[in-house]
This record gives structure tokens, sequence and C-alpha cells, in this order.
């Protein structure tokens, strides 16, 4: 048994997570609904405070279960409004025609203001909700749901302190994570021990993938692609089930994914092109289980290094990792699995992240296409070297290149697309 395999375990767990809609915006509904929670009544005034990257990654996103309501107001108000904290990124997964209604009242006023939070943080949101004579402030960083504190009438109720031997000061440490202990990993692991997190990812995700599929959401892209291309290889099929999936999460739908990192589109990414692969092959339960253990755990390793949100596009971790795993699943050896991994790396790591919204489907389909050419030519043995870019001499260093560029190297970039964004 690997040494670290109940800190593996312990990894899956805290990053296959439940949500509904994309991340950015249940997290701010999610800190409304425990303000609202706080001062032990409807506020009637709310201030929103939203770091760059959370502005970017919520503003252009429909909120699911809203009628289609958009952006970071209509994500606060209806935390207030409908949200139940206890559900953390399920919050608003039970939402009456009043409480629409209402919302959509509420956002002619200006009931709500938002202002961009200046933070070195780059996932942080602070929530300020008042009534009469009394205020309740809550806080959020690092992590989607990881409230660092809470404050009453000026009394501080709740307060974290970061463990810096932590990942993000709250999670378990991610430096034990490297592509020869997940090969390992996964092919030693008890299933019984990740099941039912599997089973769950393997059910929402690809429920939502097919109501994506139906179209009317986005542009309809994964619709598109079985349309056009009707000999439905399995590539056709990996791009057009993620992507819709994505498109109609994305697009205001309703139904839960399992997250990966943080993010729905990362859990899908690393996630349903496995599954179709695997089922277009007949390959049994275990291998599917198997292949999904291993995909998991190489995107949560290259967004260790770049953090949660970034201009990096997480959509090429994701796809890259899925690449990886139908090596894996294809036997491949573990240079071969490095070899997809380089592949991938030199060929989509410029895609740059400007914000959640339907078109990340497309990015999504993109990673794929780019993730399967490497695979296809690390099964022939064929991978770039280390004359080639950012590559370096080991996978390692090179994911290690790849957390550089993505979390300090891209951070002017963050700024300008936000700034871009922010001039519609």
């Amino acid at each position: 048994m690997l040494e670290n395999y109940q800190e593996y375990i312990q990894i899956l767990k805290e990053e296959l997570v439940p949500a509904m809609g994309c991340t950015e915006p249940i997290a701010i509904a999610y800190a409304c609904a425990k303000a609202k929670e706080v001062l032990g009544q409807l506020p009637t005034r709310l201030v929103v405070k939203c770091s760059g990257n959370i502005v970017k990654n919520a503003k252009c996103v429909t909120v699911p279960n809203t009628g289609h309501l958009v952006g970071i107001e209509a994500s606060a108000i209806i935390g207030v409004l409908a949200g139940d904290a206890s559900k953390r990124l399920e919050v608003i997964n039970t939402v009456n025609k009043e409480q629409i209604s209402k919302a959509k009242q509420l956002l002619n006023t200006d009931y709500c203001k938002v202002e961009l939070l200046e933070s070195l943080t780059p996932l942080h949101i602070q929530v300020l909700a008042t009534a009469d004579d009394h205020e309740a402030f809550v806080e959020i960083k690092d992590t989607h749901t990881n409230i660092t504190k809470i404050i009453k009438d000026k009394e501080v109720l709740f307060e974290t302190q970061q463990e810096e031997s932590k990942y993000l000061g709250v999670l378990a440490d991610r430096s034990v994570l490297n592509i020869c202990d997940i090969f390992e990993f996964a092919n030693t692991v008890n299933i019984e021990d990740v099941q039912d997190m599997l089973d769950k990812q393997i059910t929402y995700n690809m429920a939502i993938a097919k109501e994506g599929l139906k179209g009317g959401y986005g542009v309809g892209i994964g619709k598109m692609l079985m349309e056009n291309y009707p000999d439905q290889d399995v590539l056709t099929l990996m791009k057009a089930y993620t992507a819709s999936a994505s498109e109609a999460r994305m697009s205001g739908c309703s139904l839960p994914v399992v997250t990966n990192s943080g993010s729905g589109n990362q859990g899908i990414t690393s996630s349903v092109p496995i599954i179709v692969y695997a089922r277009y092959h007949q390959m049994s339960a275990e291998q599917l289980y198997r292949g999904l253990v291993f995909s998991n755990l190489v995107t949560i390793h290259q967004k260790t290094g770049i953090g949660r949100l970034s201009a990096f596009c997480g959509a090429v971790c994701a796809g890259c990792a899925s690449g990886a795993g139908i090596t894996y699943l294809s036997r491949g050896t573990l240079a071969q699995i490095d070899m997809t991994i380089r592949n991938t790396l030199a060929n989509i790591p410029g895609i740059v992240c400007d914000g959640a919204k339907a078109s990340c489907a497309v990015k999504i389909a993109t990673a794929i296409d780019a993730a399967m050419m490497a695979h296809y030519l690390a099964m022939k043995n064929c991978a770039y070297n280390t004359c080639d870019g950012i590559l370096k001499e080991s996978i390692e260093n090179t994911i290690q290149a790849i957390g550089r560029i993505g979390k300090e190297g891209m951070k002017v970039t963050d700024h300008e697309i936000l700034e871009i964004m922010l001039e519609k």
C-alpha cells in the first residue's frame, strides 16, 4: 500500500465535492445566505465585495434555479432570499417562484451594492448584511466554502487561523502528490474507499451531460458535434458529452455536478471523457473507477501549483489529466503517461481563463482534442523534449513550471482580462 494512502483518500474527499451551478456565484450565494443566518432576519441592504477572479467568474454566468438571472447581484440576492447555508455549494437548490420574482424586483433597486475587493487572495469574498440597527459580516477566502470570519454587531463570532502545514491553510498537504505515486495509488486503491464519491461523480456529471445534449443551452456545441460527425467515434463522443455538460452548467441548468479543485468544469472534464471512453470500449467497472481516480488526482496535482483561480484555463489541466487517464486505461506505461502530459502541455498551456461562461465548453472540447492527440503520440512512444519551450527534464518539473506560469507569470494577464471584461 502507498505510504501516503490515507492522505490521497482525504485529498479526493476534499476535492470531489457536489455543487449546483458555477462555483463562484454559488460561493457568493453561500456567503450571503450565511450572513442572513447570522443577522437573524432578512437584510434590508447588502454590500458584496469580491476579488477580481471572483468577479471574472461570476459576472457572466447564469445562476441556477433563478429563471435565468445572471451575475453577482443575482447570486447575492437569491442567496439571501432562498439560500440554506447548511447546504454549502448546493445552497440554492430549492427556490420558489415568489423568491425569483422578489429577486427580480430587488435587482432593479440599489438593494445590493457590488464592489471590487483589492486582495492578494484570488478567491476572496466579503459580505456585509444590514437590517435596522444590526449588521452581519461574513468573509470567505481560498476555497469556495471556507468561511474565515463572522462578525455580528462588531463582535467577532468566528475567526479561523490558517495552518502553514495545510494546502491553502485548510486542506490536506498536497506535496505528497506526484505522477508516479498517483499511478501506484490508482493501481492499488481499495475501490470501496472511493466508490461512493466516484459513483456520485459518474451519476451527476453524466446526467448533466445528457441534459446538455438535448440542446437549449449556449450555442449547443455538443449537439452540433453529434449531428456533424454521424460516425460518432469515441473522440467525438468524449468532446460532445463533456462540452454539453459544461454548456448546460454555465447556462443555468439546475442539475448538480461533482467538482474538482473547486471547479465544476474541471470536475466534468476530469471525469466525463474517462466515463465515455471506458463505456465505449466496454471496460469493467473497476477499470473505470481506477481511471477516474487517476484522472482526478492528476488534475488536482496540476492545480495545486496554479491555485484555485488564475488566468490559466483550468480546462487545460483537466483535459490533460483526462488524456493521461486514457493512456492509463489503455495500459500505457508510466513513461507513456508522462509523454501524454508532456505532449498536452507542449500544445495548449496558452489558453487563458476569461471568466466562467457558456464558451468554456468549446475550450473544454479543444483541451480534450489536444489531450487525445497527445495520447495517440504517447502510445507510439513519441514525445516533445526539453528543448521545446517550457518543458523540463522531468514531468514533475514540467508540472511545476506550469504552476509557476499560472500562479505568478499570468498575474498581469489576469488583471488585463478583468479590465477588458469590466469595460463592457
